[in-house]
């Protein structure tokens, strides 16, 4: 069977890959590109363990076939901290105590980012909307939702401070 040639962008890194026209965007990143952080729950997109954004919207990438992001840009929980420095919803969700088993955590935290970036002071409803589509088995919800409203106005203030700071330059 023939392979397809992909050049896309993940994570900020251009990135080149060749796949079978049938494998999913999940297996591409796990399988070609060594990226593993999202997982395989259910493979229907109904569990959200996969969740990347791909040209800055969420999908699950079980559903998303591995040729379709030619030319695109995909980010997955690996490309979430700075270095070494974690990303605020990483810091709030290991600080509340937000997981367990951490098969869904990449994708809550990856959904999480997704609502943050478009709205910086949601409500819990909104949370808890943008995270519909990530299931856990071994926790509630709440504390999920806390780290997410937390991690919400940590980034608040982490904006303000910045204005700021270029505004007295």
């Amino acid at each position: 069977m023939k392979g397809i040639a992909v050049s896309t962008t993940v994570n900020g890194d251009a990135v080149e890959y060749v796949c079978h026209g049938r494998e999913t965007l999940l297996d591409v990143l796990r399988n070609h590109l060594g990226l593993t952080g999202a997982k395989e729950g259910c493979g229907t997109g109904d569990c959200g363990a996969c969740s990347v954004t791909l040209d800055g919207e969420l999908v699950c990438s079980c559903l998303v076939l591995g040729a379709e992001v030619e030319g695109r840009t995909v980010e997955t929980i690996e490309g979430m901290a700075d270095g070494d420095k974690l990303h605020p919803l990483q810091k709030r969700f290991l600080d509340g105590a937000a997981l367990q088993c951490g098969i869904c955590t990449p994708g809550f935290l990856i959904a999480a980012k997704a609502l943050l970036d478009r709205n910086n002071n949601p409500s819990e409803s909104e949370i808890r909307y943008a995270l519909a589509g990530n299931l856990c088995r071994c926790t509630g919800y709440d504390k999920i939702v806390r780290a997410v409203s937390a991690a919400a106005g940590d980034m608040r203030r982490q904006q303000k401070a910045q204005a700021r700071r270029r505004a007295t330059r």
